[in-house]
């Protein structure tokens, strides 16, 4: 941060966070030796005042500065590095000389004796470790890409994108939805790629070199991940839990269990729906309330060791191997999801499903509580503001577009939710026709015992025929009843109505595990469609999860030069802590804590970074600036829309995103849907006061960071916008050591 007083380069001292190269002394000993010739001498003594006359270059000609080769540039990142062994071999070299020296010779080592090192390039012992580290790059760009668009497929935002669409006016909310993605979401995604692959640092370090006011936000969006990934990680754990029990026919969740020595159903099951019994009874072992504790439920502590040894072992061999994983990971759920899609269209009550998928209501458009929701939407969908894809992008090559590269992941994205909503509205569709279905030849039923007891007249028996289509049969005969007969029947039976069912939906995990693994068991095989099914939520969690997880593992690797030593262990350290800390959600009140946390918690953090990073870029550093440092590198200048979007557009978006968040959460009761035992029911229940200040309390401790270094830089009278005005955001540290083609031993070296 005291770089920003200074009036040098941002990224030369507050820049890059230090970074060590594997095999270091093998490079240095072989500089070493190249060294004893003078001719090479004379050559780094030049080039040495080369880069101390490029740094003393006023401000005015630094863009003709930049038009530097990548190899002139791992050329003088080398030779700074050489200059503590020149130091430190020259009374060696002195001493072993046995030939004659000449005139030119003499010359050259008596300047090197006599006139000190620049002080830009004096490496203190620490540095020694930090100067030939080569950054790792991702193989190519088809592993970035898929890795960008894992992450962005968590199983969560695409439940809720569906729910949206239902509950939001339909094809109006998709239309919304699309204009906050392109006015909003492709620029800060844009952003977030560019500081990353420009910077080269973790979303901890980036902030830090841009503006040090907003240094704080890369702690707040490190810790903000951390728990967002504690929490997603228990649905992993969830999906290994129903796929260890599809496995055998009738699945569990299709009927009631019976209870021991007895032919007779559990009472508890008979009273509500066996797969709402089988998610809160035996997988969750759900309590009644929050505040009711108990131990972790060991069945669910089994598959979560499970989960994250799955996730570890796709990480544990660095970034390299996780692109290659990612590249078989990836497009396997579309091949899943395009199944379904298919196997969806061709069962009963899918066109009713499709129907409400092309609804359009025009109020929707003039509602801004949804244009809000599909803000917000956005922000999740891209997974903004936790850090991952800052972290992703840092190991980039900085001459990538990364303008393309976010419209494509933004695309990928809003194509994979349209697939999995489409195939929601059919699967739906079907599953409110059979519970219909089961109501009106349950009624039947009711009414024809009525009947033969005396307790209605003749008049009210139903037809027998109710097989072929018995809600519209029995919805027939009911209106051709006279009025008086009519009255007397609706006081014994329920309402069985298709729209109403439909629209029963409820968001939250209960979608996927209550609604669709019913809707599983209804369809002819269910046993193969359930095993497909959570292969498909599996492999969302988890390539999601590799994301969050290179999003908590980078900013430690670069913040501390230590870890990167040890690549392996650090990463068997942090999953083994997160594996404890996630025993906390798998108590029988865990789910009600990830509700607080995933519908109450989480936005109001996610905003109020990415508010911050928006300012950082747009103001602090500037817009046409940033713009302009990328344009060089590109070779071409980027749109400028881009600019507009981001000092104008964006930030009036997000702030107003933030004022009716705050406003809505504040009015609205906090509640939850919790089991009761007694009833086998769902019951809506409210927080307890506790569990609200719990709640505010680490939303405290993650925004600390914000006005901790805003305090600091006051203090220290640290300029709010950068103090080398002109200058490029670019420095040694910053620039990874490319060649065209890095030689298979670097590579080996590099994992993360």
């Amino acid at each position: 941060m005291s770089s920003t007083q200074e009036g040098e380069h941002p990224l030369e001292r507050a820049g890059a966070a230090p970074e060590s190269l594997p095999g270091m002394e093998t490079e240095a000993q072989a500089s070493k030796s190249s060294l004893t010739n003078l001719s090479t001498e004379i050559e780094f003594s030049e080039n040495l005042h080369e880069i101390k006359s490029w740094e003393d270059k006023s401000t005015a000609n630094w863009h003709q500065m930049l038009r530097v080769s990548e190899s002139q540039a791992f050329k003088a990142r080398v030779l700074k590095a050489q200059a503590w062994e020149i130091q430190a071999s020259e009374a060696h070299r002195r001493a072993s000389q046995t030939r004659h020296t000449s005139v030119l010779e003499m010359d050259a080592t008596q300047a090197l004796k006599q006139k000190p090192l620049p002080e830009k390039v004096q490496v203190t012992e620490k540095e020694k470790c930090e100067i030939l580290f080569t950054r790792p790059c991702w193989s190519n760009k088809i592993e970035y890409i898929l890795t960008q668009v894992g992450y962005s497929m968590k199983i969560s935002s695409l439940w809720h994108f569906f729910i949206l669409w239902l509950h939001n006016g339909g094809c109006s909310f998709l239309i919304i939805y699309i204009l906050m993605l392109f006015l909003v979401g492709v620029p800060l995604l844009f952003l977030e790629m560019a500081a990353g692959q420009r910077i080269r640092q973790s979303s901890i370090g980036v902030w830090k070199v841009i503006s040090a006011w907003i240094g704080g936000v890369g702690y707040t969006s490190f810790m903000v991940c951390f728990i967002t990934g504690l929490y997603l990680n228990v649905i992993n754990v969830w999906t290994l839990f129903y796929l260890s029990q599809s496995f055998q026919f009738p699945v569990p969740w299709e009927k009631c269990p019976l209870l021991e020595n007895s032919s007779d159903f559990d009472p508890e099951c008979a009273r509500t729906t066996p797969s709402l019994y089988f998610w809160y009874r035996l997988t969750l072992k759900a309590s009644d309330r929050i505040e009711d504790g108990g131990s972790p439920v060991f069945s669910l502590n089994l598959f979560l060791l499970v989960s994250w040894c799955l996730i570890g072992a796709f990480m544990i061999n660095g970034l390299k191997s996780t692109g290659k994983i990612m590249l078989v990971l990836v497009p396997a759920p579309y091949f899943i999801i395009l199944c379904f899609l298919f196997r969806s269209l061709l069962l009963e009550g899918a066109a009713f499903g499709f129907q409400h998928l092309m609804l359009v209501k025009i109020s929707a458009m003039y509602n801004i509580n949804v244009w809000c929701q599909a803000g917000n939407q956005v922000l999740f969908a891209l997974g903004l503001g936790l850090g991952p894809v800052v972290s992703l992008s840092s190991h980039m090559y900085p001459s990538t577009n990364c303008l393309s590269d976010a419209l494509i992941v933004a695309l990928v994205n809003l194509f994979t939710m349209l697939l999995v909503t489409s195939f929601s509205f059919c699967v739906l569709g079907f599953w409110a026709t059979v519970i219909t279905h089961r109501c009106s030849e349950k009624n039947a039923e009711t009414l024809v015992k009525l009947v033969a007891m005396g307790k209605l007249p003749l008049e009210a028996q139903p037809p027998p025929n109710l097989t072929a289509n018995p809600t519209s049969v029995f919805n027939s005969w009911l209106n051709s009843l006279p009025q008086p007969i009519k009255h007397m029947v609706f006081g014994y039976v329920t309402e069985c109505n298709l729209e109403k069912q439909f629209l029963k939906v409820k968001e939250g995990p209960s979608f996927a595990f209550v609604a669709f693994i019913e809707t599983m068991s209804f369809i002819p095989g269910s046993v193969f469609w359930s095993i497909l099914f959570f292969l498909l939520l599996l492999i969302l969690g988890l390539i999601s999860m590799i994301g969050i997880m290179q999003g908590i593992l980078i900013p430690f690797q670069n913040t501390f030069s230590s870890f990167r030593k040890s690549t392996k262990l650090l990463t068997v350290v942090v999953f083994g802590f997160m594996f404890l800390c996630d025993l906390f959600f798998t108590r029988p009140s865990g789910i009600y804590y990830i509700r607080l946390l995933s519908e109450y918690w989480i936005v109001l953090p996610i905003i109020i970074t990415i508010i911050l990073e928006n300012m950082a870029v747009g103001w602090a550093y500037g817009a046409r600036r940033f713009l302009e440092d990328l344009a060089i590198v590109w070779g071409s200048p980027a749109s400028a829309i881009i600019r507009w979007l981001w000092c104008f557009l964006c930030p009036i978006v997000l702030v107003a995103l933030f004022v009716i968040t705050l406003i809505h959460l504040s009015l609205k009761s906090i509640t939850y849907v919790a089991w009761d035992s007694s009833s086998s029911k769902e019951v809506l229940r409210q927080y307890p006061s506790w569990a609200l200040l719990v709640m505010i309390a680490l939303f405290l401790i993650v925004i600390l960071p914000i006005p901790t270094y805003f305090v600091y830089c006051l203090a220290h009278r640290i300029s709010f916008t950068s103090t080398s005005q002109g200058k490029p955001i670019i420095s040694f540290k910053s620039l990874p050591l490319i060649q065209p083609k890095p030689s298979k031993e670097v590579h080996k070296e590099e994992t993360l």
